[in-house]
């Protein structure tokens, strides 16, 4: 298992410097630099992790991504502590490894800093505590999970969408045999309340944060579901399938009718219900998919002991568990267990392909209409240098009063990144919290160079005398939202920065 996760890593670590930033990085770098208890689309863990890393492995790509390649290397080992919880043996562990190895989700993951590459782990740590949880019925147990799921809480609020449909899933679990006492015997007592307690109070200061600003997130997520709801509901099962990869699926299916039909892990049962019942919650707020993601690893560990046992340890069990069956993956027989391994090594370089930086960056049209964020990892320091450009038609007598405003984040991120290298200003964005960090003042009366209005026209409307004077050209004819942004160079603003900064602000 170990020899999985040290390969995982190694690839990450090696790739992690190809292509380049992702707006959301260059946005928690920025972010980073204004610590704060919340940010109006996010609590303040990512942020901070970004601040940490590039402070102690240095600030390119490589550095910043340290975090989320460690973070990576831990989910695959959790991931096997799950499939220990679950009964399984070496070779049922080191399979629940390679699983979570070679998935779409973790990949990615692994390779970019982002909300979800914590929570990712986080859960996956949270999923391995509960099912310690129901195995031991060891209440004590709550206080610990209390304390993860407020860290978890600090990172973002989606947690409370895995407590949600969870706790139901335990307090609905049949009794045990014979009457017996149920998973649902854990929620008695006053450990649970503590654990509750306990991860409110670690969540507490950020809570504080989103009481006192007027709970921004909520405004963002209501704009996610708003926008993108529709095909978020539509692509949720398909999306199931890719992010982790068609290959595990024997498992994972494996997995859910070891769950239901295994009275040896009839205390886990809770387990798959509440995976399904998270796919219910995302499904009604119209989450994005991935969201529902994590508990699924967790099946596929459950899948694991049936699975291996038919493949590697026929002989010790008499051929797996009620219900495992082998999933379609091959018997007990060296041709099996040829042709598993060789799937899950498709599976890791179809994968690869898709999420990480493995092509030159001139072929990303090949994967990039899968998976887009890989394009969006190119041509930052194009664009700056196009702003660059730009500032240098900008008259040396009126720079004093000059403003460089970006309409997005991650434009303004890569201003704050790279704009020392052109002699740029401080840049400005009513994007996120990048409007927190504004406004310039109103003695800044311009000109102002305006970069990418096109998917926000009505900023455009705040300027006056505008003309093109550069655009972004990535120099690798890679299709992604900033090739080909203009940027405009306008004689000033139509009012002052104090009176347009609230019609500038957007959020999703």
């Amino acid at each position: 298992m170990l020899g999985v996760v040290a390969a995982v890593v190694a690839v990450q670590a090696a790739l992690a410097g190809r292509y380049g930033f992702h707006r959301d990085e260059l946005y928690f770098m920025a972010a980073g630099r204004h610590l704060a208890w919340g940010y109006v689309d996010q609590p303040p863990l990512t942020p901070l992790l970004a601040r940490l890393s590039t402070a102690v492995f240095g600030t390119g790509p490589a550095g910043l991504r340290a975090v989320a390649v460690l973070l990576c290397g831990v989910t695959v080992a959790l991931v096997a502590f799950a499939a220990r919880e679950l009964g399984a043996r070496r070779a049922g562990q080191v399979l629940a490894a390679a699983g979570a190895a070679v998935s779409a989700l973790v990949l990615a993951l692994g390779h970019m800093l982002s909300t979800a590459s914590f929570d990712l782990f986080v859960w996956t740590l949270l999923g391995v505590l509960v099912l310690r949880l129901l195995r031991t019925g060891d209440r004590r147990w709550w206080p610990v999970i209390g304390a993860v799921t407020g860290v978890a809480l600090l990172n973002k609020d989606l947690v409370l969408l895995l407590a949600a449909a969870l706790l139901p899933a335990i307090a609905l679990a049949r009794p045990g045999p014979g009457g017996g006492p149920g998973p649902q015997a854990v929620l008695r007592g006053w450990w649970l309340p503590a654990g509750a307690l306990l991860a409110l109070l670690v969540a507490a200061p950020n809570l504080y944060w989103e009481a006192v600003h007027g709970w921004p997130q909520l405004t963002v997520a209501s704009g996610i579901s708003d926008q993108d709801g529709l095909t978020n509901r539509l692509t949720f099962v398909p999306m199931q399938l890719v992010y982790l990869s068609p290959v595990l699926i024997p498992i994972w299916l494996a997995g859910f009718r070891r769950l239901r039909d295994d009275e040896r892990v009839r205390w886990a049962r809770p387990l798959g219900y509440a995976y399904l019942v998270l796919c219910g919650l995302v499904l009604l707020l119209g989450g994005k998919p991935y969201y529902a993601l994590p508990p699924l690893l967790l099946v596929l560990a459950a899948g694991c002991r049936p699975v291996a046992e038919r493949q590697w340890e026929p002989a010790r069990d008499g051929g797996g568990d009620g219900g495992g069956g082998g999933g379609g993956l091959g018997g007990g027989t060296r041709r099996g267990r040829v042709r598993m391994v060789g799937l899950l090594l498709v599976a890791a370089l179809v994968n690869s392909l898709i999420t990480l930086p493995v092509l030159p960056a001139g072929r990303l049209a090949a994967v990039s209409w899968i998976y887009p964020e890989s394009a969006e990892q190119v041509g930052w320091p194009e664009l700056v240098a196009a702003v660059g450009a730009g500032w240098a038609q900008v008259p040396a007598e009126q720079r004093g009063r000059a403003v460089v405003f970006a309409t997005d984040y991650g434009e303004a991120g890569a201003l704050v990144h790279y704009g020392d290298r052109y002699g740029l200003p401080a840049a400005y964005s009513g994007h996120m919290s990048f409007y927190d960090w504004g406004p310039p003042p109103d003695s800044a009366t311009g000109p102002v160079l305006l970069v990418h209005p096109a998917p926000y026209p009505q900023v455009e409307q705040a300027f006056t005398g505008c003309r093109k004077v550069a655009e972004v050209d990535n120099g690798r004819g890679v299709a992604n939202e900033e090739q080909h942004a203009p940027v405009l160079l306008c004689t000033g603003t139509a009012a002052p920065w104090s009176r347009l900064w609230p019609r500038l602000r957007h959020f999703y």
